[in-house]
């Protein structure tokens, strides 16, 4: 069972997540996005669990729990929206306008 777990402090790392949720089964991994522009950590986490009974016991035991100062808010993932084709986000920038000298 794939777990989202949101609300995360921005120093929390994977480890204490593992910590957290191995209390409630076998964890098979745990992935923690992180910003693509400054590395830093988004505030939440993904939490696979070997089982449903091991993922719905972690959720049930940690939703609403405090964690390195925040409220977790833990529950089961839901699969990723669709949320449009590729294409090109923000202008490419264009030319200068006026004529260039070359020399």
């Amino acid at each position: 069972m794939r777990i989202y777990v949101g609300n995360l402090n921005f120093d929390t790392n994977s480890d204490a997540l593992q910590a957290e949720f191995s209390r409630f089964g076998s964890v098979d991994e745990v992935f923690m996005p992180s910003d693509r522009e400054t590395g830093r950590p988004r505030g939440f986490a993904f939490v696979t669990m070997s089982s449903d009974e091991d993922g719905k016991a972690a959720i049930e035991g940690l939703n609403g729990v405090e964690l390195d100062g925040r409220t977790l808010k833990v529950n089961e993932a839901q699969p990723r929206e669709d949320r449009g084709g590729g294409g090109r986000r923000g202008g490419g920038g264009g030319g200068g306008g006026g004529r260039r000298d070359r020399w």
